[in-house]
């Protein structure tokens, strides 16, 4: 059994919070699902039921080679082996069992992206810094103005192998609207910045501003449009 420590890969062994993760995709006949990370294959069965075609990815090779060997008669399933993430699928909805050191990188490449939601599953604390009102992170902006971001349920870490030291959250984002990378790039570029003031942030990409406010006194909205009159300039 590949047990990918290294890439913070905990397989969910759990059929009732499979089953319970997919139904919160409200798949449709019309919905075509793509899964980044088939692993042993859980969520399988469960979307296909009702997706009119489904794109699993896995990209470790014998983990592939199993799911095709297991999942063969799935007529509306179609199994790749490589990174999901170069995938050119088009595909109305996302569901994954992610890695959690993947977690900022799929939710910066599903901003990019139309979908209609998403149902991914994070570690916990993760989760809580999405929609935390304490610090701003750039994902926590990002996110935000591109998802609706409401937490489905809690998952223990009991219920992976191998089991994990942190428990989970599972998440839905419904999009709001479409991302560019230039604005993801801007607001990641902003706080790096986060210590100083919007003056002196301003002045890093050749803005002027008087302002001497942190970017800990501004909401979300505030920034992304002090990002987007820095692309403007």
């Amino acid at each position: 059994m590949n047990k990918r420590k290294d890439l913070g890969q905990h397989f969910l062994k759990s059929k009732t919070i499979a089953r319970s993760i997919v139904d919160s995709a409200k798949i449709t006949r019309n919905d075509i699902v793509l899964e980044i990370g088939t692993g042993h294959g859980i969520l399988i069965p469960y979307i296909c039921k009702n997706a009119k075609q489904v794109f699993s990815i896995e990209n470790d090779h014998n983990l592939y080679l199993s799911a095709k060997s297991n999942f063969h008669d799935y007529s509306n399933l179609v199994l790749e082996y490589g990174d999901g993430f170069k995938s050119v699928h088009s595909f109305s909805i996302f569901v994954s069992n992610l890695p959690y050191s993947k977690s900022r990188f799929a939710i910066e490449w599903l901003l990019q992206k139309k979908v209609s939601r998403a149902v991914i599953m994070v570690q916990k604390e993760f989760a809580e810094k999405l929609v935390s009102n304490e610090e701003h992170k750039a994902i926590s902006v990002l996110a935000n103005y591109g998802f609706r971001i409401k937490f489905l349920m809690n998952v223990r870490k009991s219920n992976f192998f191998p089991m994990p030291k942190v428990d989970s959250t599972v998440i839905l984002l419904e999009q709001k609207k479409v991302i560019q990378k230039i604005l993801i790039s801007t607001v990641n570029r902003i706080f790096s910045y986060r210590r100083k003031t919007l003056q002196n942030i301003l002045k890093q990409f050749g803005v002027n501003s008087t302002s001497k406010k942190r970017l800990d006194e501004l909401s979300g909205d505030e920034i992304i449009k002090i990002a987007q009159k820095i692309i403007r300039s």
